[in-house]
C-alpha cells in the first residue's frame, strides 16, 4: 500500500502499514514503509513490523512526525546494523521527526568495542519508547535533543552508553554495563545552568559484568538523577567522574534519591554529588518533567487501512 495524506487531525485513527519480510505485508523493508509516508503528514501512521531480523540502517526524517514503529515483543522485530565513526552518522535507527513512538523493538549496532557505534539516535521532540532493547558497546543511545520518555526498556553498553542533551525520563528501565573497569553509563551534555535538560532514572535497575560509573560530564553543566533505582555492585563506590576537568565539579548536578542495592551506598561517593531530599528529587520523578501529560498518548486499538476500512486490532492483520 502507498500511504496517502489526509486533511484530518492527528487525533483521528492512524493509518496502519504492515512490514513483513515474507511478502505478506505492504512492504518488505521498514525504510520503504517510512518512505511511503508523505512529508509534513498531518495524520499518524502505525508501522507494524512482523517478526524477523531487519538488516537496515533507518532514518525517520524531520519532516515526518507522528510515526510509530511497533513490533509485537522485543525479541521478535530486530533492527540491526554494524557501523562506526562519527556519532551522527553511525546510528542503526535515527529518529529526527517529532511525536515518534517505538514499541517492542530490538535496535542494535553490532560493531562492538573500539569505536563510537550508536544504535539509536533520538533528535526529534516528544519521542517515546516502550519495551525496547537498545544494544551496542560505545555510545549506544544518542539521546540528543528534545523531550523523551523510555518505559521498561533494556539499554546495554560499556562507554558513555546513554549520552546527549535531551530532557529524558527513564521509567522502570534496565541498564546493563559491559564495562570491564570504569566505563560511564551516562554522559549528559547540558551546556548552561539555565538549560532545562537532564537525564532522570526512576525505578530502574543497573546490572553489569565488571565495574562502571554512573556518569561523567560530556559538557560543563551535565545533570543526571537516579531515584529509587537498584544498583548492583557493578557501580564503583565513587559513583561519578569529572572527565579530567576538576572545574566541572562545581557546575555539574549529579543526584541520588532512595536508591538501593550494593552499588547504591553513598558513603564512598565523590563529595560533589548530592543525596537528594524528597523535595529536591520531586521535579525529576514524574512525567511533568518532560511535559508528558501534554503529548504522551495511548497505543491505538483501531486503525485505518483505507478510507473505507477500519481495523479493530492487529490480530490476524
Amino acid at each position: 500500500m502507498a500511504a496517502s495524506s489526509s486533511s484530518s487531525s492527528v487525533d483521528s485513527l492512524p493509518f496502519l502499514i504492515r512490514v513483513d519480510q515474507s511478502g505478506n505485508g505492504d512492504y518488505k523493508k521498514i525504510q520503504e514503509a517510512i518512505d511511503s509516508i508523505p512529508s509534513n503528514n498531518n495524520n499518524s501512521f502505525f508501522i507494524w513490523i512482523k517478526p524477523g531480523i531487519y538488516s537496515e540502517k533507518l532514518v525517520v526524517p524531520a519532516d515526518k512526525p507522528f510515526i510509530t514503529l511497533s513490533g509485537t515483543k522485543p525479541n521478535s522485530a530486530i533492527i540491526t546494523w554494524s557501523n562506526s565513526g562519527e556519532i551522527y552518522q553511525t546510528a542503526t535507527l535515527s529518529v529526527l521527526g517529532s511525536n515518534f513512538v517505538g514499541r517492542f523493538l530490538t535496535i542494535q549496532n553490532t560493531h562492538g568495542a573500539g569505536a563510537k557505534a550508536v544504535a539509536l539516535q533520538v533528535s526529534g521532540d516528544k519521542a517515546a519508547f516502550y519495551g525496547c532493547r537498545i544494544l551496542s558497546y560505545q555510545d549506544t543511545l544518542l539521546d540528543d535533543i528534545g523531550r523523551h520518555y523510555y518505559h521498561s526498556c533494556y539499554i546495554e553498553g560499556a562507554t558513555d552508553f546513554i549520552f546527549g542533551n535531551s530532557i529524558s525520563l527513564f521509567d522502570k528501565c534496565h541498564l546493563n554495563s559491559l564495562s570491564p573497569q570504569d566505563g560511564a553509563i551516562t554522559a549528559q551534555g547540558r551546556i548552561s545552568p539555565t538549560e532545562n535538560t537532564a537525564f532522570s532514572f526512576v525505578d530502574c535497575k543497573i546490572t553489569g559484568v565488571g565495574h562502571a560509573l554512573l556518569g561523567r560530564p560530556w559538557k560543563d553543566y551535565s545533570r543526571v538523577v537516579f531515584a529509587r533505582t537498584y544498583m548492583s555492585n557493578v557501580i564503583l563506590p565513587q559513583g561519578w567522574d569529572d572527565w579530567n576537568d576538576p572545574a566541572r565539579q562545581r557546575t555539574v548536578f549529579y543526584g541520588q534519591y532512595r536508591c538501593y542495592g550494593p552499588g547504591a551506598n553513598l558513603s564512598g561517593r565523590v563529595g560533589w554529588s548530592h543525596e537528594l531530599s524528597s523535595e529536591e528529587a520531586a521535579p525529576f520523578m514524574t512525567k511533568t518533567m518532560i511535559d508528558g501529560l501534554d503529548w504522551l498518548r495511548p497505543t491505538p486499538s483501531r486503525f485505518r487501512r483505507t478510507s473505507a476500512t477500519i481495523v479493530e486490532n492487529l490480530d490476524g492483520v
